[in-house]
């Protein structure tokens, strides 16, 4: 078994109505993909504008982060915001710190 890197993430619509949670092994190369697919009704982060970043994890092993994405997709939003406010209180959007 490889190991990489891989992440979960959460992003939100720029008025952090819609969270939207994923998983990728580059994470700079999505926030850009979201970015571009604004406002394009073909996938959900597109169609609510969800290309802020606001939590991420990093892993290892793709089968941890799919776990990982499965498990936190089940959650109630309220949860969801909890754990982005653990280490995210203020919802600072993140991406200007992955993308360089």
């Amino acid at each position: 078994m490889w190991n990489y890197n891989f992440y979960i993430y959460i992003t939100t619509n720029p008025d952090k109505s819609v969270l939207y949670v994923g998983v990728t092994n580059d994470l700079g190369i999505r926030l850009y993909q979201h970015y571009e697919n604004r406002g394009k009704n073909e996938s959900f982060a597109g169609k609510y504008y969800c290309y802020n970043l606001v939590y991420f994890e990093h892993f290892s092993h793709i089968e941890q982060a799919i776990a990982r994405e499965k498990e936190i997709k089940k959650w109630r939003r309220e949860k969801k915001v909890a754990l982005i406010e653990s280490t995210n209180p203020d919802w600072k959007f993140l991406n200007k710190e992955v993308i360089e």
